[in-house]
């Protein structure tokens, strides 16, 4: 995974691919303009928005793909079918052209499913590939 070294998401988009610049900028505004109450930062070396100190969504611009990890949104019954359609990860949706980012169902997920009872998305951890029991050999 490419981490960003950068310290704030102006210096992360600055230093982003100029190809995928405007797309990425285009994914912050959404973020911004869809999850009300969001703290924006760096953590993971990626742009993490996070309301009442819960990571709720980040993204990063990997090698092939722009990636996009939901970790504190639940999807709503009326988007799940188009969510199932997009190339999961793990631990994220990845756009393998930046032009193909679905900013209108990530819109609303972030409006319609963030803090309700239904199915998580993602662990709010999405960087830990291996469990303890199995580090153990259990």
């Amino acid at each position: 995974m490419v981490q960003s070294k950068a310290a704030d998401v102006d210096t992360f988009l600055a230093d982003a691919d100029p190809a995928r610049r405007p797309w990425l900028e285009k994914l912050r505004q959404m973020v911004r303009t869809n999850l009300p109450g969001h703290v924006e930062g760096m953590q993971w070396g990626m742009p993490v928005y996070s309301v009442d100190g819960k990571a709720i969504i980040a993204f990063a611009s990997q090698k092939q793909y722009v990636s996009v990890y939901l970790t504190g949104v639940t999807v709503p019954p009326q988007h799940e079918e188009a969510w199932a359609k997009l190339d999961h990860g793990k631990g994220c949706v990845r756009f393998r052209k930046a032009e193909k980012i679905e900013f209108d169902l990530l819109a609303a997920i972030l409006r319609d499913g963030s803090g309700r009872d239904q199915r998580p998305l993602m662990p709010q951890q999405p960087f830990l590939a291996v469990q303890p029991a199995a580090i153990a050999g259990q």
